[in-house]
């Protein structure tokens, strides 16, 4: 798992890196997902995640290069989707921000229950549906600050493609996101959990 892991995500780091629409932006998607991979290497021998919350994190990093190679606003794919289902706007970038939301959720809900940090369920789901609320809005706040450092250079890292409530939705999606890797992957992450022989601690599970 780990051998395919590094190799999946290397050769996408690769790809995305092999003449992409602009290597501003490239630098400004992918850096997140390389940050991540990092701390995954630095925290893998003494404290591995299970196998899901991997997976999960390689298909976010797999959503960044993609953006980064193309710029969101440009991804082929959802140009497909936008002339054939008559959108205004490439929205690529809305599933890149429901993503930020679904992962972390996940993420947060492993390390809540291994570390034992809040006590019963209903507490823990509404900690983490927060925590990635704030973490969206927290990168929202990072894209500002890069906007105006950087000016018009920094409208493809930002693409709103001119939508007044890019920001709004993008938020919007992240916290549906949350919800939706909660109430749709709890029971397999449970089951992760148990596999990889990790202690569930009882209070939280009973909620």
């Amino acid at each position: 798992m780990k051998a395919l892991w590094i190799a999946v995500f290397g050769l996408v780091l690769v790809w995305s890196g092999i003449n992409p629409k602009d290597y501003f932006t490239w630098f400004l998607e992918v850096s997140p997902a390389i940050a991540g991979a990092l701390v995954l290497a630095a925290t893998y021998q003494r404290f591995p995640l299970t196998t899901l919350v991997y997976v999960l994190i390689l298909l976010h990093c797999l959503i960044l290069m993609v953006g980064g190679h193309y710029t969101y606003a440009e991804v082929p794919l959802f140009e497909t989707f936008k002339d054939l289902f008559g959108f205004e706007r490439n929205n690529y970038d809305k599933v890149g921000h429901f993503v930020q939301g679904f992962v972390p959720a996940i993420i947060a809900r492993e390390l809540i229950l291994r570390k034992n940090i809040v006590n019963g369920a209903a507490w823990s789901n509404f900690f983490i549906v927060c925590f990635c609320l704030a973490f969206s809005a927290f990168y929202e706040l990072i894209e500002w600050a890069v906007a105006i450092m950087s000016g018009e250079s920094a409208e493809a890292f930002l693409g709103t493609q001119g939508y007044a409530w890019d920001t709004q939705s993008d938020m919007g999606l992240a916290l549906l996101g949350s919800i939706m890797a909660l109430l749709s992957l709890s029971r397999a992450h449970d089951r992760a959990l148990e596999k990889g022989g990790y202690l569930i601690p009882s209070p939280i599970r009973r909620g």
